[in-house]
């Protein structure tokens, strides 16, 4: 295994089996071919066009689109299509300094092949014999990943929140770190991918922060979403992400990124280029041009 193992699983898709899904003139997501029969169900909300699926135009504004759209998707939910229903909802925007388009419920994202953002931080311990960094396992019964190691703290962007304040809710509810310390955590970029898995498309972007935390203080779960939170040597938590599949999938991402920051990849390291550029592919979200 290398590195790139993990940066090529989250790149893995095949956008020949997707048509667009546009609102207005605006690209807005991906769906899955198979998946396009179900929009066929409602000709009032999706119409097909040659090779793409559009929003019906007498939904011109985004709060009805979000209201109509969201009926839908509950209905959908009762047929027991998603997992995980979040009652969160996610704007649809290919970039968050844009208006969104509209609002969708988070479990349903994927299905629309729906740019999702995402805020993910590692929490660090300077000590003596180097840098430690906070693992939490997920909690058993999360219907998501149960029990695989995560980022330190991490989470969906949901609408109405700035990015910091995320970071802020998210510390204290997953890692119970007080907003006057999660404050201080340093927004030191971003990670691009576009992962499919089976119908879903993920064409998502996760900004990167880092805190480093004082070596007295201890992360506990708040919210139970994590079962249990360890203190590792930067060595072992680059030897599991570099060895095993044992983090979520896209927290690898985050680590590896947090290693080149570091200087814990060294710049001669035959990878190295491939891997700072995996990091940010294009993730063919709404908006972009495929290639």
């Amino acid at each position: 295994m290398s590195f790139l193992d993990h940066i090529a699983r989250c790149n893995a898709h095949d956008l020949s089996q997707f048509q667009p899904w546009l609102i207005g003139a605006a690209r807005a997501g991906w769906v899955h071919r198979d998946f396009a029969a179900v929009l066929g169900r409602r000709p009032d909300l999706f119409t097909p066009g040659a090779d793409f699926w559009h929003l019906s135009e007498a939904l011109s504004a985004p709060q009805r689109r979000t209201e109509a759209v969201g009926a839908f998707l509950r209905d959908l939910a009762r047929e027991g299509w998603f997992s995980a229903w979040r009652d969160e909802r996610y704007p649809v925007t290919p970039d968050l300094k844009r208006p969104a388009l509209m609002a969708m419920e988070r479990a349903a994202v994927p299905y629309f092949g729906v740019r999702a953002f995402g805020v993910h931080l590692t929490g660090y311990v300077r000590r003596p014999d180097g840098l430690h960094v906070w693992v939490p396992r997920r909690a058993r019964d999360k219907p998501t990943y149960p029990g695989m190691l995560d980022n330190t703290v991490a989470g969906g962007h949901p609408e109405g929140l700035g990015l910091l304040q995320n970071v802020v809710k998210e510390c204290f509810e997953e890692a119970s770190i007080p907003a006057g310390i999660a404050r201080q955590a340093k927004a030191v970029g971003a990670i691009t991918y576009c992962h499919q898995s089976g119908m879903e498309l993920k064409p998502d972007v996760q900004y990167v922060f880092d805190l480093e935390l004082p070596e007295g203080f201890i992360c506990r779960s708040n919210d139970g979403e994590a079962e249990s939170f360890e203190l590792w040597p930067v060595a072992d938590v680059i030897a599991r992400v570099r060895d095993t599949f044992d983090f979520k999938y896209n927290c690898n991402l985050v680590l590896i990124d947090f290693f080149v920051r570091h200087g814990l990849i060294a710049a001669d390291d035959p990878d190295y280029f491939a891997i700072v550029a995996g990091l940010r592919r294009h993730p063919f979200g709404p908006g972009d041009a495929p290639g």
